[in-house]
């Protein structure tokens, strides 16, 4: 038969009063002839307190919206940064600031080391920061998981680039900081996250060409040679037959939708946002052509002065047209 015995818990620890003492712990380790591993392994709160400085974050204001409750200006984007130049230059994503006004940086701040992602290898561990829910240096940290995800295989743009794949979690909020090494040095742009465990980052060596040719452009300011580029808004994932599946899986689908591309992202006030286009929309035709993959809309956008598209949301079939920025 099963007995319970109550004790005087008192008596015991008056038995052992090295238990009732608490433990304290300067952070350094007992033994001052042992090093702290707090000291010598926190390799990862090293780099951020390196870097932490030289991230940003962007808040744009549209000032065709206002807040009804405070009259300010309703915030049209916000995203993350990180400075690469003395002068206040900051690297991030287009869809955060592209067609948005200029905005005035402080001098004399702390400024990113760009490395080289050409040198970054699968399995090497890197932090990604930013400002998500406008919430400032926020920290995640993981791993490589590919070097060279290709572009083509993602339907992302930037047909000719390998994007770095990371676990470290990228959300819309961090989306264009940066992917740092442990060096404090930055790799890549964070892009995207696709899902959990799942993310893309921009590779620096990429975003070295842009600014180089952002400075020619400068330097061609008000020539007619000067490149413009193009822009609608929109993150996109070219439709494979494991994404239809979890499509049909999770909403109505029409019969026969076999190719297109999915609508991932779509920016606040952006011509693709001005014209209709949500999250989760499908974009099987494009001027009366069918959409095969992402690359099928950049050729559309690089040479129509207009976009109209065949869209499938849910069970409907509608049509959108998106006139494109110039940036």
């Amino acid at each position: 038969m099963a007995s319970l015995v109550l004790t005087d818990s008192s008596q015991l620890i008056s038995d052992n009063q090295d238990l009732a003492k608490p433990v304290f712990s300067d952070g350094g380790g007992d033994n001052p002839k042992i090093p702290s591993l707090r000291k010598t392994h926190n390799f990862i709160a090293d780099v951020v307190e390196k870097v932490a400085p030289t991230v940003v974050y962007i808040e744009i204001k549209d000032t065709r919206r206002f807040d009804f409750f405070t009259g300010h200006p309703a915030t049209a984007s916000n995203g993350s940064g990180f400075i690469v130049h003395k002068d206040g230059l900051i690297l991030t994503n287009a869809h955060v600031v592209i067609g948005k006004p200029h905005t005035q940086v402080q001098k004399d701040l702390t400024v990113m080391k760009l490395g080289s992602s050409a040198s970054a290898r699968p399995g090497e561990f890197v932090v990604a920061l930013g400002s998500p829910l406008s919430l400032s240096n926020t920290i995640t940290a993981g791993v490589i998981s590919s070097v060279n995800r290709g572009s083509e295989e993602l339907g992302l743009k930037g047909r000719n680039m390998g994007y770095i794949q990371t676990d470290a979690a990228i959300t819309f909020g961090n989306s264009g900081g940066p992917l740092v090494n442990l060096d404090g040095e930055a790799i890549g742009i964070n892009s995207m996250n696709v899902t959990a465990g799942i993310s893309f980052a921009i590779p620096i060596d990429y975003a070295k060409e842009f600014l180089d040719a952002c400075e020619q452009r400068i330097k061609l300011k008000g020539n007619a040679t000067a490149t413009k580029r193009k822009y609608m808004g929109i993150t996109m994932l070219t439709l494979t037959p494991q994404i239809i599946s979890e499509i049909i899986a999770r909403h109505k689908l029409p019969e026969g939708v076999t190719h297109g591309v999915l609508v991932w992202k779509v920016v606040p006030a952006s011509p693709a946002y001005t014209a209709g286009l949500k999250p989760g929309d499908i974009v099987t035709h494009i001027n009366n052509k069918p959409v095969k993959g992402a690359n099928d809309i950049y050729m559309a956008l690089e040479s129509a002065k207009y976009l109209s598209m065949m869209v499938v949301r849910e069970n409907k079939r509608f049509e959108v047209t998106v006139i494109p920025e110039e940036m």
